[in-house]
Formats: C-alpha cells, sequence, structure tokens
C-alpha cells in the first residue's frame, strides 16, 4: 500500500537548512514534478481511510491546495482553501500560525457555522499550521469531521493529541543527512 509514495519519499533529495534536515519531495514541495499517479494514490487512500460525510474540504495554501483539489474532483466535495494574503471579505477569520521554519498570519473564508469539514494536508511537523487551522474553523463555527495528512515527522501529531486532536497521517518518516527513513 502507498509503493509510489514509498518509492518517492525515499528518493526525495534532501537540503540542509540550518540544522534541519529538509527533504525536497513532490507532495511537500511541488518540485521535480507533481506526478497524476503519486496524486491519485494519495487522493484514493484518502478517500479509503477518511470519513468524508462532510460539507466542504479544508486545505491550507501553498502545498494541500493540489491534495485537496484532487480530492474535491474525485468526491465532487467543495474545497476551501485557507490562504496566506488576507482578502477583507465579510467573515474573514484570521489566525496566527506558528510552524518549526515560520510564522505569520492564515486568512479563513468561506465556512459557515455549521458547516462538516474535513482538513486535508501534505505534511505535519510541528502542528503549528493544523492548530492555526482548528483554531480558524473552530471560530467559524465549522465542526471537523476529520483531520488528514499526508506525511507524518516530527512532534506535531503528539502536540496535536496534547490539544485534544486527532489526525490521520498515511506515513511517518524522518530524515538526516542520508535521506528519508520511513518509520510507519
Amino acid at each position: 500500500m502507498l509503493e509510489r509514495l514509498k518509492r518517492s519519499l525515499l528518493e526525495a533529495p534532501i537540503y540542509k537548512r540550518g540544522d534541519y534536515n529538509y527533504f525536497i519531495h513532490p507532495i511537500t514541495d511541488g518540485v521535480p514534478e507533481v506526478r497524476p499517479d503519486l496524486i491519485r494514490e494519495v487522493v484514493t487512500h484518502i478517500i479509503r481511510t477518511a470519513n468524508l460525510d462532510v460539507d466542504k474540504i479544508v486545505t491550507i495554501e501553498a502545498m494541500g491546495i493540489h491534495i485537496g483539489t484532487a480530492l474535491s474532483l474525485f468526491t465532487d466535495i467543495p474545497l476551501v482553501i485557507i490562504r496566506k494574503r488576507k482578502y477583507g471579505l465579510p467573515g474573514e477569520i484570521e489566525v496566527s500560525q506558528v510552524t518549526g521554519y515560520s510564522k505569520g498570519e492564515l486568512y479563513l473564508n468561506g465556512i459557515s457555522p455549521g458547516d462538516r469539514v474535513i482538513v486535508v494536508d501534505d505534511v505535519v511537523s510541528s502542528g503549528g499550521t493544523a492548530l492555526a487551522t482548528l483554531e480558524a474553523l473552530k471560530a467559524a463555527g465549522a465542526e471537523v469531521v476529520d483531520l488528514v495528512a499526508v506525511i507524518e515527522r516530527g512532534k506535531g501529531v503528539e502536540r496535536l493529541k496534547s490539544h485534544g486532536y486527532t489526525i490521520k497521517t498515511m506515513l511517518r518518516v524522518d530524515a538526516d543527512e542520508r535521506g528519508v527513513r520511513i518509520l510507519e
């Protein structure tokens, strides 16, 4: 199961960013190319394992967009993208995001009180983006039915659990200067 994803992760180049071994991958970075068979494998897995009894799919700019779009196309469920840019639309919700390597604001539009949503993202590492997203959805009055990330790395899942959230991940990985290791 998830053989394309596993193989592509094992082949991912490593980029050293300070002390952090950052892997470069089509799902998490959109480079070198995003192959349809890989996206299809990931989305098919989400369809098989997630609760899709929802009104909307929610994802985060930028690297959740290709996953959320494909999931929307397969399921006919509308997609809402949490953006990094303010649009100033009525009811826009702004939250602060702090990750392991950045911080900034996120902006949520298109969610109404009572909307049932699934949140999908490429990777959870520190949990900062997921927590900001969940905070915004709570402020909007949405019900988060499921939370899914393709890749788990670091302590983010534990951090989410400590805040009372459950997240489904497809693969747990780590990376060092030798490459990516799949921990499952």
